[in-house]
């Protein structure tokens, strides 16, 4: 069978440069691989001229030969790529990165890179007090950090790690079956593309060492109850010179005893006297600042009403701005009466003092409606 000519083969022209035709070669390989392919013959016969082509014309000295004698140039067993034919690997390991680096990780020749150290998570409880001011507090955390006595390189001091002779480097290796090119990680450096030949004691060549860290926690005004906050640069130092990860501090609000909060909303549940209730007058409050509010009690106040006090609740977070609180009255009936005492609510109920309640009134006129439909 006739050989074709390689620049047919390729599709270039004689004077064409080493980027043309590798670029040619690349474009017509992957057009023709078998794994786009499957089952066709004729696909894979092309496939093998334009490897063979191309392990001729990428060579100066085989492409100066061909150029001179043709085919005649390799007959003989001086095929391409010495005795034994083409070096299809080589040509097949130019091609594998543009078929399938994507997935790979990119180039083999790619030198593996320092890794990012690990975010790390803290939960803080604060109060509901620190939450309204602010507060600036220390933590403790226990993290790791880059090696002092060989500078994260996990070389003894005076020594350095070597590049890998397995893997040139890269981390990976490489082999071929068939028209398969199968990678894995060096079993060597075991991915580093490193050896460390004489191992720092203090980190055991890993670089890092354990350690606990104090640092100190700016909280604004206005946090609540799941916020973030975001320390860069305090998570676990990087591994092979790469960055150190981030410190996330999360933030739990502790339950007040007096106090309920709803965002920038406080409320409170205020219990006063049925005097108070009754005859009006005036009540102090707690604020969650710390200071004190005065409440006007209108006469005839019920349980359940509520009072606004505009501005006295929580921040909003990174803002001047406050929210309200609100007073919720709780009106409290009198225990442990004394005889006097008794006396007077029988004669305050002998002067009609039972029909000045409108809400229990109302219901109990609902309900006796309620039963004469039901008899009826």
């Amino acid at each position: 069978m006739t050989k074709r000519d390689y620049y047919d083969v390729l599709g270039v022209s004689r004077g064409a440069d080493a980027r043309e035709i590798k670029s040619a070669f690349r474009r017509m390989a992957k057009e023709y691989h078998p794994d786009r392919n499957p089952g066709d013959a004729n696909a894979e016969q092309q496939f093998k001229e334009v490897n063979e082509a191309y392990d001729v014309l990428k060579d100066d000295q085989k492409r100066a030969a061909y150029d001179r004698f043709g085919h005649d140039a390799f007959a003989n067993g001086g095929g391409p790529g010495g005795p034994g034919g083409m070096d299809f690997s080589a040509n097949f390991s130019d091609i594998f990165d543009d078929l399938f680096g994507e997935f790979m990780g990119g180039s083999r020749r790619r030198r593996p890179a320092a890794k990012r150290g690990g975010d790390l998570r803290f939960n803080l409880e604060v109060t509901l007090e620190d939450a309204f001011r602010g507060k600036e507090t220390t933590i403790t955390v226990a993290t790791t950090v880059t090696c002092s006595d060989c500078d994260g390189s996990g070389a003894e001091a005076g020594s350095s790690p070597e590049t890998c002779t397995t893997c040139s480097g890269a981390g990976k290796v490489r082999a071929q079956q068939g028209f398969f090119v199968v990678e894995r990680t060096c079993p060597t450096c075991h991915g580093t593309g490193r050896i460390i030949a004489n191992p720092c004691k203090a980190c055991s060549s890993s670089g890092r060492v354990h350690k606990e860290k104090t640092l100190t926690v700016k909280i604004p005004p206005g946090v609540e109850e799941g916020t973030r906050i975001r320390l860069a640069g305090e998570g676990e130092a990087g591994v092979r010179g790469g960055p150190p990860g981030d410190l996330y501090i999360f933030l739990t609000v502790r339950p007040h005893k007096l106090f309920q909060r709803d965002g920038t909303t406080v409320y409170c549940a205020v219990p006063i006297p049925m005097t108070s209730a009754v005859m009006g007058g005036e009540i102090e409050v707690p604020t969650i600042g710390g200071g004190r509010a005065k409440v006007k009690i209108p006469e005839g106040t019920q349980s359940g009403k509520q009072f606004r006090l505009r501005m006295k609740g929580m921040p909003q977070l990174n803002s001047t701005i406050h929210g309200d609180m609100i007073i919720e009255i709780n009106v409290e009936t009198p225990v442990n009466l004394n005889r006097r005492q008794k006396e007077l609510m029988r004669d305050f109920i002998e002067a009609g003092g039972d029909k000045m309640s409108p809400q229990s009134e109302g219901f109990f006129s609902k309900v006796k409606e309620l039963w004469e439909d039901l008899t009826e």
